[in-house]
This record gives structure tokens, C-alpha cells and sequence, in this order.
């Protein structure tokens, strides 16, 4: 598998490198490596965080498990959330302009099929998840509800909802029989937004997030509440640095994904 994905990392096809099994793989290791060589250069965190499959690069910084042990523990849960895209026809979309509390109560109050708020990625932007017909249905209720822009997203399935029951079921397992350790620093939890460094407390934690919600403007409030000014997104995109803009300008965040970001970036 190592060398497969090396060669898929640099050479694609990029259809391939979009499958899940093999995407999130691929964006683990090329964070945890970038991550790796900055605390290298001297820039060490006091504290880290990750959205969704972000949270296992975040735990392997804080050296809750070795990059081997974390690599095993993605390459599980991106094929078991494929298998399971695959027996269930799941989608994924993007509410702008409602309140964490609308559309968490307009997805409760949906009784014919599964959907539920998935990631609170900003004060005013919530990705909903769970079966197709029900997303197609729910983005008109949002819109009719006051919602600014209600798009589906272009993914494989239903992540972070009930729908990937079975992928945690099979993950948990792994996660178990996996020698975690205490961080070396707090690790802001995607399912409670609050800091973790106890071995057990993580290890559930894990276990929850597939089928929880991302509470990512809570986590980034509780960072900077708890005193972060400067923090450094790693890996391919800059989708949290655009996020946390959103979410507090007060936060400094900085986005590195090439070695020559790497050797140009000053710690401020």
C-alpha cells in the first residue's frame, strides 16, 4: 500500500487519487510529513486540531500514535467509509446563511429518511449529510427556511451520519486493539470542540467521530479563547485558513503544502 500510494501521490491518475480509499490515505501522509519537518525547522505546537480525517494528523504531531500506527488506522477508515458509500446511496450538502440551531432542527424535524447536520465548519455555513433523497429534499426546506445558498457537495457519500455505522463498527475494532498514548499536547476533539490529552478519552473520541458531527467553529473558538493566535494549516488546501477567517480574524492562520512554503515560512 505504501508504495502504491507514493506512486498514485505523484504520478495519479487523479481519478484514482479521488477515491477515498486512496485520498485519504494521501492527504495523511503529506500532512503528518510537512507537520514533521516544521517541528524539525524548530516550529513546535502548543496545542493541535483537525477536521475530521485532519484530527489522525493532529493526534500522530502530538505523538499519540507513531505515523505507522496512524496510517494503519486511515487506510481502515477509508475503505470501510467506501464500502459503505457503497451500500448506501449518501450525499453531502453545504447550508450558508441559517444558524447552527435551524438547521439542526430543520434536519431533526425530517421524518422521511436520514439526514443530519454533519460539520459546522463556520457561524454560518453547516454541511448536512445522510441519504440522497432526503439532502435533495431537506436543501429545499433550507431554502425555503431563509437559507442564503443550499448546494450539494460533490463527494461519495454520507459522511459523519448515521450512514457510516457500519465503517465505525469495523474502525472501533482497529482503534481498540491500537496502543494509543497520551499527547505530548492538547488535541482539540472534533466531537466535543475541547482539548484531549488522556489516552481513553481519545480512543473514544475516535471511535464517535465517524458517525458525529464536525464541531470545527467551536474547536477554533475554544483555540483561540484558550489563548492561540497563530496557527498553521497543513497539507493539500487551504480550506481551514479560508474557514477560520470566517470564523474569528483574529486568528492568524498561516497554510503551508510544499516543502518551499516549509523553507520560506518565519515563525512570527
Amino acid at each position: 500500500m505504501e508504495n502504491d500510494i507514493q506512486k498514485i501521490i505523484f504520478e495519479g491518475p487523479e481519478q484514482k487519487l479521488k477515491e477515498t480509499k486512496f485520498t485519504q490515505p494521501a492527504i495523511y501522509i503529506v500532512s503528518v510529513i510537512i507537520g514533521k519537518l516544521l517541528i524539525k525547522k524548530g516550529i513546535k505546537p502548543n496545542c493541535a486540531a483537525g477536521h475530521s480525517l485532519g484530527e489522525y494528523t493532529a493526534l500522530t504531531l502530538a505523538n499519540s500514535f507513531d505515523f505507522r500506527a496512524g496510517l494503519e488506522l486511515v487506510k481502515i477508515r477509508a475503505n470501510e467509509m467506501q464500502e459503505a458509500c457503497k451500500n448506501n446511496d449518501g450525499s453531502m450538502a453545504a447550508i450558508i446563511g441559517l444558524k447552527d440551531s435551524e438547521v439542526k432542527n430543520i434536519c431533526e424535524s425530517y421524518t422521511s429518511g436520514v439526514v443530519v447536520a454533519a460539520n459546522f465548519n463556520s457561524k454560518n455555513q453547516v454541511v448536512i449529510s445522510g441519504e440522497k433523497d432526503a439532502i435533495k429534499n431537506v436543501i429545499d426546506i433550507m431554502l425555503e427556511s431563509g437559507a442564503i445558498k443550499a448546494v450539494e457537495l460533490n463527494v461519495s457519500g454520507a459522511f459523519h451520519s448515521p450512514l457510516m455505522g457500519p465503517a465505525k463498527n469495523i474502525l472501533a475494532e482497529k482503534i481498540l486493539s491500537t496502543k494509543i498514548n497520551d499527547t505530548d499536547i492538547p488535541v482539540y476533539a472534533n466531537v466535543s470542540s475541547k482539548p484531549l490529552m488522556q489516552a481513553s478519552k481519545i480512543r473514544l473520541s475516535l471511535i464517535d467521530q465517524l458517525e458525529s458531527p464536525v464541531l470545527w467553529h467551536q474547536t477554533i473558538t475554544n483555540m483561540i479563547h484558550d489563548g492561540v493566535k497563530l496557527a498553521i494549516e497543513v497539507g493539500p488546501g487551504r480550506v481551514l485558513k479560508t474557514l477560520s477567517k470566517r470564523i474569528d480574524r483574529s486568528l492568524n492562520m498561516a497554510s503551508i503544502e510544499s516543502h518551499e512554503e516549509i523553507e520560506n515560512f518565519e515563525h512570527v
